[in-house]
């Protein structure tokens, strides 16, 4: 895959508005029904999606990775065009065609008029133990993402004055052009660039983002993460994502869990599974064993007479909560039953004796009934 920058025609340090600028100047030109080549219009729309979200733009440039469609896997969109993308299909039919299909308004319409886009929608991850999905527990998060520019306050100008109306496009967001096509002519409206569609144009940029009303900070923000989260669950933070261009709406912040591996316990839904070793003669007797739970509370377990190597024990409500109503699972215990090594004559005359009261026959040289079966029919 070629530099994402170069493919957009930018340096490496572009703003935030460099690189929409750029897209939009170049999804009009290789559009395929503009007569461009279309692989190259897929790239420079991939392009825009790596370098205009401030965390893929990060990953990009510290990595390299520019999360081709090979990388997320097959059924995702390849090139950003659903909700997690840029801003929908819209957005590259406002970029080539204007209004001129539809003449929509808003947000990913082409009026222009006071048109105001919301900030885009964050994702970030968190990771939990699992004692966390307990009893729930507070993060913090850390996110580099676009905010209201603390020194004209969102608005983008220096004197804090509204933007007025696009000298260019009067106020429309649009400029009108007529292409020639094999069928005549045809009016098509295009963004107007100068105001970048939005019909509104600060006359005093401000020094410190530039006119934007937002720019990049990072920033640590608390979560409340409830009882009873699974693996994958997505925590949505309303208006803490990134922040609309000139005071429009933040997008939203979307915290996704992630479960770490716990040293003995292992999840099956709301249950969780650990395995103990039980001597031989204590399965075979009955007992007891102390084992800890997630709870960081030691429970004492029964252990029936005969007990078999891989039976389960139960213990009841000692698994991980529900979400919706705080039941929980149950804690199943495998056993795995310990066979003793390294016996003195003493016990090793028990064990015989014991295979003697059972009717359990021994070889007395110690090999077992299949080694002599077998060396019997290979003489």
């Amino acid at each position: 895959m070629p530099d994402l920058y170069e493919l957009l025609g930018v340096p490496r340090d572009a703003s935030a508005e460099d690189i929409k600028r750029a897209y939009r100047r170049q999804a009009r030109q290789h559009h395929p029904d503009a007569g461009g080549d279309e692989d190259t219009f897929k790239q420079i729309t991939h392009a825009y999606q790596v370098l205009s979200d401030p965390q893929k733009r990060a990953r990009y440039d510290r990595f390299g990775d520019d999360g081709t469609p090979q990388s997320r896997g097959a059924g995702q969109d390849p090139f950003g065009f659903g909700a997690g993308g840029f801003g929908g299909i819209g957005d590259v039919i406002d970029a080539f065609f204007g209004s001129a299909f539809g003449g929509a308004t808003g947000a990913t319409g082409g009026s222009g008029r006071g048109r105001t886009t919301p900030g885009r929608d964050v994702l970030v991850g968190v990771e939990l133990e699992l004692e966390d999905v307990v009893t729930g527990v507070r993060r913090e998060v850390e996110v580099e993402v676009a905010t209201p520019c603390d020194l004209c306050g969102g608005s983008g100008s220096a004197s804090g004055r509204p933007p007025s109306a696009c000298a260019t496009c009067g106020g429309s967001g649009q400029v009108q052009r007529v292409v020639r096509t094999a069928f005549g002519q045809l009016a098509t409206a295009a963004p107007c660039t100068s105001c970048e569609g939005t019909g509104r144009k600060v006359a005093d940029p401000c020094t410190g983002c530039g006119g934007e009303g937002r720019r990049v900070q990072r920033r640590t923000l608390g979560i409340d993460v409830p009882a009873g989260v699974e693996e994958g669950d997505r925590l949505r933070v309303p208006g803490a994502g990134e922040a609309g261009r000139h005071g429009a709406p933040p997008g939203d912040l979307y915290v996704e869990v992630h479960l770490a591996p716990h040293e003995w316990f292992e999840r099956d839904g709301r249950d969780l599974v650990a395995e103990i070793t039980v001597p031989v003669t204590q399965a075979a007797l009955g007992g007891s064993v102390t084992v800890p739970t997630v709870d960081g509370a030691e429970v004492e377990v029964e252990v029936p007479a005969g007990t078999q190597n891989g039976e389960e024990l139960l213990i009841r409500r000692a698994g991980l909560p529900n979400t919706a109503n705080g039941r929980r699972g149950d804690l199943r215990l495998v056993v795995r039953v310990e066979v003793p090594m390294g016996l003195s004559t003493e016990q090793r005359d028990l064990l015989a004796r014991l295979a003697e009261l059972r009717d359990e026959p021994l070889a007395a040289d110690g090999r077992g009934l299949f080694t002599r079966l077998r060396d019997a029919f290979q003489r």
